[in-house]
């Protein structure tokens, strides 16, 4: 039903009575241009831990303010770069407590926000070597020898990663050395368990866009109980993630970049795929070379570590056979396909085989490299 006229000419007085009083007490935002003053104040002045890291264009985009008195809390998203390093902006999600005093608004904490990653500076003191391709960040207790030496082996990595990948990438990295393994895990935000046993992992987005602030996050304990080979291979695989990163997209298969990565680490090295694939070995001589190439349920991490190797082994064998048959430069041209197209389409184009072929190719490798 309308409402009559007198109805309508109370509506104005009703809603002024439910927002206690039209013309009553300013509403709580007319604070936050001070709020907001402190804010950017704070972006001015680069944390302490971080003072000998390299930054530009320290910044928070502020999403929301919180008031209660004289406290208030702000959620915002600090934007920055590291100099030389990044093509695009990292980010985080942060949370900063502030404090009225004097008319004045001060900045008085500044955290991950709720359910984000910590940022290596939230740990401690923030250690910085230069290698020649590479800027390693350590984290509170890391000693200069292993920051210099994680350094000199990315460096070697980089000229590796651009030998297996000759397109176009930044030719720099940067690797971040946590103090643990959990505080490894609090960096990427998943349990510790996840990343156990593992040398170190790449982070960054896939997709459309400017290039993103890649990191390669070693893991310290994992990453000290390989051998020296062992370093080069993961620095190598992990390195070249980053490479490919503009090429990689959401239909780029896991078993292609996994695998292509691994191809790249271990291309030029004397390295049998016997020695390289152990955990498939085993498989074949069980049950037999697998019928299908690995999907992507197969390369989650935190699940049955021996399918985890399998994964990955059967996807370097896949990359290698692709390089004996048809050529390292039609995998690498079939790697930046599979990022724009779908992998039959792909496949068709640049390898002139489908699925069927390809899998047929792979098996016959793996039943004669692993027999």
């Amino acid at each position: 039903m309308l409402p009559g006229p007198r109805a309508v000419r109370l509506l104005p007085l009703l809603l002024c009575l439910l927002l206690a009083g039209c013309g009553g007490r300013p509403p709580a935002d007319t604070a936050e241009p001070g709020i907001r003053r402190a804010v950017a104040d704070w972006a001015r002045t680069v944390p302490a831990p971080l003072a000998a890291v390299p930054l530009d264009g320290w910044a928070y985009e502020v999403a929301s303010v919180r008031r209660d008195g004289a406290r208030a809390v702000v959620r915002a998203q600090l934007r920055y770069r590291l100099t030389g390093y990044d093509a695009a902006p990292d980010g985080s999600a942060r949370e900063l407590g502030l404090a009225e005093d004097g008319g004045t608004w001060r900045v008085r904490s500044d955290r991950p926000a709720p359910g984000a990653p910590a940022q290596l500076w939230d740990q401690g003191p923030v250690s910085v070597v230069r290698g020649q391709h590479a800027l390693v960040l350590g984290g509170a207790g890391q000693g200069e020898d292993t920051l210099r030496a994680v350094a000199a082996e990315a460096d070697r990595a980089v000229p590796a990663a651009s030998a297996a990948w000759p397109r176009p990438w930044a030719g720099r990295v940067v690797v971040l050395v946590p103090g643990s393994l959990e505080r490894m895990a609090q960096l990427l935000g998943r349990p510790a368990d996840t990343y156990r046993g593992l040398g170190a992992v790449t982070t960054g987005r896939v997709g459309s866009g400017p290039a993103p602030a890649d990191r390669v996050v070693v893991n310290p304990e994992g990453y000290a109980g390989l051998g020296a080979e062992g370093r080069r291979i993961v620095l190598t695989h992990e390195v070249t993630h980053v490479a490919t990163r503009a090429a990689t997209s959401a239909t780029t298969p896991l078993w292609l970049s996994e695998g292509f990565a691994d191809w790249a680490a271990y291309r030029g090295t004397a390295t049998t795929p016997a020695q390289a694939a152990p955990a498939l070995a085993r498989a074949v001589r069980r049950d037999g070379p697998p019928g299908e190439l690995p999907d992507a349920a197969d390369f989650a991490f935190g699940g049955d570590p021996e399918a985890l190797a399998r994964a990955y082994e059967g996807a370097w064998l896949a990359c290698r056979a692709i390089a004996d048959r048809w050529g390292g430069a039609a995998l690498v041209d079939l790697y930046g396909r599979a990022g724009r197209e779908p992998l039959d389409a792909a496949l068709r184009e640049g390898l002139g085989t489908d699925r069927a072929g390809l899998t047929e190719t792979w098996r016959e490798a793996v039943r004669v490299g692993l027999r």
